[in-house]
């Protein structure tokens, strides 16, 4: 599975970023072979729709699941309609590999 991490680095040991459209970064990571890549998030300067155009990018890069603080509202339907899950971490001190570790245990929450 394909998910991916907001973050505000381009490491498995950055921070998280709560800000799904907002985020510098995302780490996408696959659990299957834990192989992962960083890129940055080309709708974060974006003066409107931040939320769409991420979600846009994530889902050509074939992202499953979206791992993020908060998602607004345009993003979650955006998200949504493209099939992609969320899932929201609270910690927002964690790094984006224990966000991971969390995920796999099944500890992080869905959005209403």
């Amino acid at each position: 599975m394909n998910i991916a991490i907001t973050t505000q680095g381009q490491s498995l040991d950055s921070r998280v970023n709560p800000r799904f459209g907002r985020a510098s970064w995302f780490i996408l990571y696959n659990t299957e072979d834990e192989s992962w890549q960083a890129f940055e998030n080309p709708a974060e300067t974006q003066r409107g729709g931040a939320g769409i155009a991420a979600a846009q990018f994530l889902a050509d890069k074939g992202v499953e699941t979206a791992i993020s603080g908060r998602f607004g509202p345009n993003a979650h339907q955006a998200l949504s309609a493209a099939g992609i899950k969320m899932v929201m971490f609270e910690d927002k001190e964690q790094t984006a590999r224990e966000v991971i570790d969390d995920f796999l245990a099944e500890r992080l929450s869905k959005p209403a």
